[in-house]
């Protein structure tokens, strides 16, 4: 344990670990008097400068380990930044409780003050599983249908309020009608009255009632003041609303705020994160020093040159521009042109393979996509070739949630005897069946020593089930067998679809507000496209058997496939960044829901992306994306347009966009007889017309990607019978039904009537 004098130590006596550090390094850790922020660029060792300040402070006896607060995201950078303090020190580090995530620290000062929140000191933190429930038990008291206003919907509406720092009474009035038209505000103050009753607090708690606590206390807080002589806070950039008024309040003391962050790599907008709290730190802080890291110690003066140049066009940063003592420039960017997703997989293959003959070790490379979707013919080709792979920050393709329970609707379809599927998807999304109709299921199964498939029928023929749980299983049975009629004359592609559609399943999703939500959707859409790969259903699933059996693998040495923000913080010598397509990266999305800001947000992943690579980066875009079975032409990323020209090799194929680059590598000398062009002729030669047999209630050739309905137009549905289209988009069409209300579904399913 370190022991403190009350004297400081002089600089004549300054210890070893300074001789380490660059002087712009050196300088950040010795500016201890008042507020300072150290801008610190891509693999300049911001790691290092802050847990030095921290064993400086210490060393130089400016404050004790219990005055010094020390704040960062994750509970492993915590404990990383205290072992490396010591080792800085020559010893254990003892007495930091202030060296945490926010909401660590957070909830201990809340529980040191919980009287004043309402609260006993013994409060239980909800999880999202009970907040979740406790939610239901409010919708249900007020009325309101939990299959139109979710409660993980409002979960995440309330959640996203306290990252702003808002409390029930200080909701704007626009944002209440966000959730049960006008009542979110409504809601949200009773959820948080019942929190009291049940000394419990959620996550977001942990940090908007001791902000709370501190504005409202001013002796409180002045407590606080006094106590931290020094505050430090990684990552400043990734800090919300809630945090930075938290941050602020606790700094005006003694006004010796360290916060150290970039804000060309904040990335994290879509959870809360705020890139203007970096950006205002001078007002803020008048008279605040910024100390700019910028010489880096991980990449190829190439690769910085490549990062800074396309960064340079966000208009929102402070700016900085990265350098490095490297002598020699390295390997440009290579910028790669393909015809599909299907050939850019194959071509990174081919690459990785060869930087394995080179001697280059699989764990060293990285493929980093811009959505989770992208993964899935990455790992199929890495299959296919036996390379290991790992996936960083998420399940597998084909082990995510939604995958997994579409799977289970396929399988029930393919095989009704499969009750391990059936049971997965027998109440998602949920059809009002509770345990006691889910054992009597069972108990009929097991009795009468047949599938549960079977055993639902027996049950809706017989009067051991009440008709409000009866219905809901002759629905879902009336379902599958029709699901199974439609895979006679329908591609298995489609069947899919449609079987998404009419379970609920796309629907429940669409109503769930979470962030992962959209990604969800958008990884069922990439199942479709790997059905097209297959003749028929039973081919694709024993595929995905064969997948999910083969993917234990022995070796430690692993080529690593992860998103762009799963990234952030890592480094690779070689990094493939697949997708840098318009409306893909950057994505459309994104700048449709946050504008230039959204625009600007990306551009920093991209940053993020180029800067995570040690000596090559390689950056593919294609021609053509596959998307619900439909071929879309894709252009290149803008931010390719925004790399400087004498940092990048172009190597394009042969024939896209009507040629005219050319080709540098043998890989790229390929002609229109490539395998992504021959897929892209076959799907042009496929039938696009429909014909509706009503009669026969199926369909006898593919769907045509448009159709002859406009709004106005009156149609009949096999299932839903007659109605009026009251929208169109693309394939599908909002149709009003006389009797069964108002349906999305599939303009290839329905006729004039």
């Amino acid at each position: 344990m370190i022991q403190l004098d009350s004297q400081p130590r002089t600089h004549l006596q300054m210890p070893a670990y300074l001789n380490g550090l660059n002087a712009v390094q050196r300088q950040a850790v010795e500016a201890l008097d008042g507020p300072l922020l150290v801008l610190a660029g891509a693999g300049t060792g911001k790691t290092r400068v802050l847990t030095t300040r921290i064993a400086h402070i210490l060393w130089t006896r400016r404050a004790f380990p219990s005055q010094i607060l020390a704040v960062t995201f994750t509970n492993k950078a915590a404990r990383e930044m205290q072992e490396r303090v010591g080792a800085l020190i020559g010893g254990a580090v003892e007495g930091m409780p202030w060296l945490g995530t926010f909401h660590s620290i957070g909830a201990k000062i809340l529980r040191r003050h919980a009287e004043l929140a309402g609260l006993s000191s013994n409060f239980t933190i909800l999880d999202t599983d009970d907040q979740i429930r406790l939610l239901k038990q409010l919708l249900s008291a007020a009325n309101i249908d939990d299959k139109r206003w979710p409660a993980r919907s409002l979960a995440a509406l309330i959640d996203r309020w306290k990252n702003q720092g808002l409390t029930p009474d200080k909701v704007p009035e626009a944002d209440s009608f966000s959730f049960a038209n006008g009542k979110g505000r409504e809601l949200y103050a009773a959820y948080q009255a019942r929190l009291k009753v049940l000394n419990a607090a959620d996550f977001g708690d942990l940090l908007l009632e001791c902000l709370v606590l501190l504005q409202h206390n001013p002796d409180v807080l002045a407590q606080y003041q006094e106590r931290f002589r020094y505050i430090l806070v990684d990552e400043y950039q990734d800090t919300n609303v809630a945090q930075y008024l938290w941050l602020r309040l606790l700094a005006q003391g003694r006004r010796n705020v360290c916060c150290v962050g970039d804000d060309d790599q904040s990335i994290y907008g879509w959870r809360g994160a705020e890139v203007g709290n970096i950006l205002r730190f001078e007002k803020d802080f008048p008279g605040a020093q910024i100390v700019r890291l910028e010489q880096n110690y991980r990449s190829t003066p190439n690769i910085l040159a490549a990062a800074s140049g396309m960064i340079a066009a966000n208009e929102s940063r402070l700016g900085k521009t990265l350098w490095t003592e490297h002598q020699e420039a390295g390997e440009k960017i290579q910028i790669c042109g393909v015809w599909d997703g299907a050939e850019e997989a194959r071509v990174i293959g081919e690459q990785v393979e060869q930087l394995q003959r080179q001697g280059g070790k699989l764990n060293d490379m990285a493929i980093l996509v811009r959505a989770g979707r992208q993964t899935r013919e990455f790992e199929e080709r890495f299959l296919t070739l036996g390379v290991p792979y790992r996936v960083i920050g998420g399940p597998r393709f084909y082990e995510r949630m939604e995958i997994r329970d579409a799977i289970a609707y396929l399988r029930v379809i393919a095989q009704p005897a499969d009750d391990l599927a059936f049971e997965r998807i027998l109440n998602k999304p949920k059809r009002g069946l509770g345990e006691a109709v889910v054992q009597k299921l069972h108990q009929t199964a097991r009795a009468q020593n047949i599938p549960l498939t079977q055993a639902l029928r027996l049950l809706i023929e017989s009067d051991e089930l009440p008709a409000r749980s009866r219905n809901p299983l002759r629905a879902l049975d009336d379902d599958f067998s029709r699901w199974r009629g439609l895979l006679v004359t329908l591609p298995h592609p489609l069947v899919t679809q449609t079987v998404l559609d009419e379970s609920g399943y796309t629907a429940m999703l669409k109503a769930d507000r979470s962030p992962d939500a959209p990604g969800r959707l958008e990884n069922l859409k990439e199942l479709i496209n790997a059905l097209e790969a297959f003749e028929n259903l039973g081919g694709f699933l024993e595929h995905v058997s064969l997948v999910m059996e083969n993917q234990a693998s022995g070796s430690d040495d692993r080529i690593n496939i992860m998103t762009l923000h799963s990234a952030k913080g890592l480094e690779f010598r070689s990094v493939f960044l697949p997708g840098w397509e318009e409306g893909l990266f950057p994505s459309q999305r994104s700048m449709d829901e946050n504008g230039a800001a959204g625009l600007e947000e990306e551009r920093r992943l991209a940053y993020v992306g180029i800067t995570r690579a040690r000596e090559r980066a390689r950056i593919f875009y294609a021609a053509n994306r596959r998307v619900y079975n439909l071929w879309q032409a894709a252009l290149p990323s803008r931010f390719i347009s925004e790399l400087p020209q004498d940092t990048i090799s172009v190597q394009t194929n042969q024939g896209i966009y009507g040629g005219g680059m050319r080709e540098e590598n043998p890989v790229f000398e390929q002609n229109y007889d490539t395998p992504g062009w021959q897929r892209m002729q076959a799907s042009k030669r496929q039938p696009r017309s429909v014909t509706i047999d009503v009669k026969a209630q199926t369909s006898r050739a593919a769907p045509a990607p448009g159709h002859e309905f406009t709004e106005g137009a009156r149609v009949f549905h096999v299932k839903f019978g007659y109605g009026q289209v009251y929208g169109v988009d693309g394939d599908k069409l909002e149709i009003e039904f006389d009797k069964a209300g108002r349906k999305r579904v599939i303009g290839a399913f329905v006729q004039p009537a």
